[in-house]
């Protein structure tokens, strides 16, 4: 546990991440099916910012441990074509014990498309896999 304490102690608001794609066809609403229209898709947009927060914290976990996203509270605002860049950006503004809370917003090459707030739990691996387990077992 002194590990996963100083490894956390590392964890400050500040730590930024950016992420970056070229809209593709298979990036759009019609290919993943959030929509008829040819423009980068909301979930798209949802995974690259979920990308650029993991990103931002990756670092400094410690083996043994990731963390997974608990919460998100987004915007998508504009529409991004095919062929078009889109940069994803996560600052960690808050950390409450295991729980890491980030500042995200979207952009292409011409507006900020998306924005909003999301939350990560720092968990053991190990323990959410027997979770999971368990949950399988519970299922037959």
């Amino acid at each position: 546990m002194t590990e996963l304490n100083e490894q956390m102690s590392d964890l400050r608001p500040g730590l930024k991440a950016t992420v970056e794609i070229v809209v593709g066809t298979r990036d759009t609403a019609a290919h993943v099916g959030s929509g008829k229209i040819g423009v980068l898709a909301t979930p798209i947009m949802v995974t690259l910012m979920e990308s650029a927060a993991l990103q931002a914290v990756e670092r400094f976990m410690s083996p043994g441990q990731q963390t997974v996203g608990t919460r998100l509270e987004i915007s998508h605002t504009a529409a991004t074509p095919v062929g078009m860049r889109v940069r994803a950006h996560a600052e960690l503004i808050r950390v409450e014990g295991r729980k890491l809370i980030f500042r995200l917003h979207a952009e292409d090459a011409v507006e900020t498309i998306g924005g909003g707030e999301h939350e990560r739990l720092i968990i053991s691996v190990d323990r959410f896999d027997q979770r999971m387990q368990k949950k399988l077992e519970v299922r037959g």
